[in-house]
């Protein structure tokens, strides 16, 4: 395996780059950084502030989730461990793509159960759990209702509104066809077979989604969350009341985005942007921000208002109709759960950055952050490819006509860039300058024109120069390209387009023995992986 070093991949915003790296502009926004010697003193933290009352209705609620899943024992184990205070919990959470989505929602989950296996053996007298955190009540359909694999596009076409996690699975059986027709080696066929006991076997995609992580991880002892659920979320009901009738947040995280912007020397744009009441009002088929105006409580796009006690009593008798937005959803995780660490990509460790500061004003401890690994799996035979090209794997990460023109300068067996040639045109030019100063206006303005002339002429070519190279090396510039876009599929990061599918199909479960071999969520970088 090979790390590819952060600050040269490109795969990070600014800020995040800022917080691995342990910049002094952004420490004062979190707590401490992903490294296992910290863990104890979060441990202490959180064993201190945490209300270990919730520990029984979160194993209550679990246990029922999970009793009528098959191969549960792991589960039932880890869950009945919730009531020993010793127990926590390392969290990651994700939105309910369609078959798992893109490749990272594997990385983020293996990543989380790996942090609780160096936890056990580095603090054997605690328990730690792997946590899947279903964001089951987004609403951004179009962002979820897809797949990619071996080239093909896989798509769910539904009417669509309120919680994702609550719409009917109808539908998804036409995904089921079209894939039967792609699928077809043994391995292929396991494929299938998930699809169908998870999303044509289960009523609600919140469900089917259940379904599908627990049959590919529960071997690992992975625990999933399903947090739309009336009994957990009247234990955050004061935290609703809070934000409804004093929107603290938006006062909060908007100071904070302000001491970001200070501090930084680059320009900073909010991940989220905090609005004055951040959860939405969810039915059935509906998910809609609330909005207070004129001393009126509006569930916008819908009929429904609210008084102040009128809404106090909605969140009194009906909690579960109240959901965070992007920036709530984290205090509710952290809130209810005995967690320690949160898992997430780099624009999710970029919006926590906005956080710390609420969650000061709540009294929870702000949890460890821990990017998610970015991986690159390349098979042997692309990694000879490579080396046939003479290509190395950092050369991989440039861009496609950057690394074409480097491979001909390279290998070609004269001058492409024709810079000296330039300077010194440039230098003569300087000398001409000297003289025409001593001559009238018009001389100069000839000079002038002449420089930018040949300047031009010389550019030109230079490219002509450049493509006749390309012709001759055509063969090599091709199978670049090839290359270029077989791990980086539409001028994208493979683990941000291809489902895990493409490569189950070719290594079935070796797949997942790979990636927990070789994935380490205590080493930073771009991990490209050999298969």
């Amino acid at each position: 395996m090979t790390y590819i070093n952060s600050n040269i991949s490109n795969h990070l915003p600014k800020i995040t780059l800022d917080y691995i790296n342990a910049e002094k502009s952004i420490k004062s926004f979190y707590y401490k950084k992903n490294d296992i010697e910290n863990y104890l003193d979060q441990i202490k933290e959180k064993n201190k502030l945490y209300n270990h009352s919730f520990r029984e209705v979160l194993k209550k609620e679990l246990l029922n989730q999970y009793r009528n899943l098959s191969n549960n024992k792991k589960q039932l184990d880890q869950i009945n461990r919730l009531s020993d205070k010793n127990t926590f919990t390392v969290t990651t959470g994700h939105q309910l793509n369609l078959f798992s989505g893109p490749l990272y929602f594997f990385y983020k989950i293996i990543d989380t159960i790996k942090i609780c296996n160096q936890l056990k053996i580095k603090y054997p007298k605690y328990n730690f759990i792997p946590i899947y955190w279903m964001a089951s009540e987004d609403h951004d359909f179009k962002e979820i209702n897809f797949f990619n694999s071996n080239n093909n596009k896989f798509e769910w076409r539904t009417n669509s509104s309120g919680p994702v996690g609550r719409l009917s699975t109808k539908g998804l059986e036409l995904v089921f066809e079209k894939m039967k027709l792609i699928f077809k080696n043994s391995n292929e066929k396991k494929i299938l077979s998930f699809f169908q006991s998870s999303y044509l076997k289960n009523k609600n995609f919140s469900d089917a989604s259940l379904s599908l992580i627990h049959n590919l991880f529960s071997n690992y002892g992975l625990v999933i969350i399903q947090p739309d659920n009336r009994n957990l979320k009247s234990l955050f009901k004061e935290i609703i009341k809070d934000e409804v009738l004093n929107k603290n947040s938006f006062n909060l995280i908007s100071k904070t985005n302000t001491k970001i912007k200070n501090s930084l020397n680059y320009k900073f744009d909010p991940q989220v942007h905090s609005r004055n009441i951040n959860m939405f009002y969810i039915l059935d088929g509906v998910r809609e921000r609330i909005e207070y105006k004129n001393k009126v409580y509006n569930v916008l796009n819908t009929e429904i208002s609210f008084s102040e006690s009128e809404i106090i009593n909605e969140i009194n008798n009906h909690t579960e109709r109240f959901s965070p937005n992007a920036l709530l959803r984290p205090v509710y995780q952290e809130y209810l759960l005995p967690n320690l660490s949160y898992v997430g990509g780099g624009s999710e460790i970029a919006y926590w950055l906005q956080l710390k500061d609420y969650f000061d004003y709540l009294n929870i401890p702000f949890p460890i952050l821990t990017l998610r690994s970015s991986v690159l799996l390349i098979s042997s035979k692309q990694y000879n490819k490579c080396k046939k090209l003479n290509l190395s794997i950092d050369d991989l990460f440039k861009d496609l006509n950057e690394l074409k023109l480097e491979y001909l300068k390279s290998n070609s067996n004269i001058l492409t860039d024709l810079s000296p040639q330039k300077n010194s045109l440039k230098k003569n030019f300087k000398d001409l300058y000297k003289l025409a100063k001593h001559t009238d206006k018009s001389f100069l303005g000839a000079v002038k024109a002449q420089e930018i002339k040949q300047l031009k002429g010389l550019s030109n070519l230079e490219k002509r120069l450049i493509r006749a190279e390309k012709r001759k090396y055509k063969d090599s510039i091709n199978r670049i390209e090839i290359l270029k876009n077989e791990l980086f599929p539409n001028n994208s990061f493979q683990e941000r387009h291809i489902n895990f599918s493409q490569f189950f199909s070719i290594e079935e479960d070796n797949f997942l023995k790979i990636l927990f071999k070789n994935i380490d969520p205590f080493k930073q970088g771009f991990k490209v992986i050999k298969y």
